[in-house]
């Protein structure tokens, strides 16, 4: 196959560590299976984020309406905000995908051993976006992030790059 002449090099994706976030969920809501398979709410309780450029909590009233597919992944679909530590509220948002192998999903399902699951194992990855209007943070509106999850005791954790 030719590759087409209009296609040109471009810089390699480099990143740059935004923040690593915790987030304390709720007891998870099974909304039941539909057309696309099992809805599940995980609602968000609260939560902490720092990284070089800003810090502070999550705000508890944020979830992800996470859809398990019949094929065993999960797309997630989260809406979350976040308060920095001097006040301003930053919405975020992402999709992602939690893949876990077959052989996996028995430990993963099992609360005394799903934590201690190397995260290495099974592959969660998002793509969070932000909208703010504090002037501090406005920067944060033009910027694209991909994160990679995994399980804490009473919630997710994910550590997130911005795309630079």
């Amino acid at each position: 196959m030719t590759v087409d002449p209009r296609v040109k090099p471009v810089a390699a994706i480099r990143t740059a560590s935004l923040f690593d976030i915790v987030v304390d969920l709720n007891p998870k809501l099974n909304i039941g299976d539909g057309p696309l398979g099992r809805r599940i709410l995980f609602g968000t309780a609260g939560g902490t984020f720092e990284g070089p450029k800003l810090r502070g909590e999550v705000v508890p009233g944020g979830g992800d309406w996470a859809l398990f597919r019949t094929d065993g992944a999960m797309s997630l679909d989260v809406r979350l905000t976040l308060r920095t530590h001097d006040g301003a509220l930053v919405h975020m948002t992402y999709g992602g995908r939690w893949i876990t192998p077959p052989e996996l999903r028995s430990e993963m399902a099992d609360p005394a051993k799903r934590y201690q699951v190397d995260p290495s194992r099974y592959y969660f990855r998002t793509n969070p976006l932000f909208e703010t209007g504090a002037e501090q943070y406005a920067w944060m509106n033009d910027i694209v992030c991909v994160g990679s999850g995994y399980l804490v005791e009473g919630g997710i954790a994910y550590n997130v790059c911005q795309i630079v």
